[in-house]
């Protein structure tokens, strides 16, 4: 496996329909995956020896105070493989990220084991997590 940080088209195929196979991103559009990379601050991917995209995740970042980890996905028969992990050190690691305080994510209840295990807490102390809803009409991408 190989780690790559530009997806190219092919790729970004391929991750969209890795999203169609999960409850959290089904029903995303090829549009929107192909938005969501491009507006990312720094995307990390793993490669099989085909060129075939299976396993992935992007970053939201100031790069000083706040990075906000999104979509960490790895293709269903590659799981247990490690390449979760991978993906989570070579964020935590990446050179451009080396001044950032806080890594931050979203995850299912299911995985909270998975991520304590990379130092990451529930105790936000007191700090809780606030959504709004837009419900304005988007225009097409």
């Amino acid at each position: 496996m190989e780690i790559i940080n530009q997806l190219d088209a092919k790729h970004i195929e391929q991750l969209h329909c890795l999203y169609q196979q999960e409850s959290w991103a089904k029903g995303r559009t090829l549009e929107e995956t192909q938005s969501c990379v491009r507006g990312s601050s720094l995307c990390i991917a793993m490669i099989d020896s085909n060129n075939n995209l299976v396993a992935f995740t992007r970053v939201l970042t100031d790069y000083i105070f706040k990075a906000l980890i999104f979509d960490v996905i790895v293709e269903a028969k590659h799981r247990g493989d490690g390449l979760g992990n991978t993906l989570i050190n070579a964020v935590k690691k990446h050179p451009k990220l080396s001044r950032v305080k806080h890594f931050e994510l979203y995850c299912l209840e299911e995985l909270n084991n998975f991520y304590q295990k990379h130092g990451f807490s529930t105790d936000l102390n007191n700090m809780r997590m606030m959504r709004y809803i837009n419900t304005i009409d988007r225009p097409s991408l």
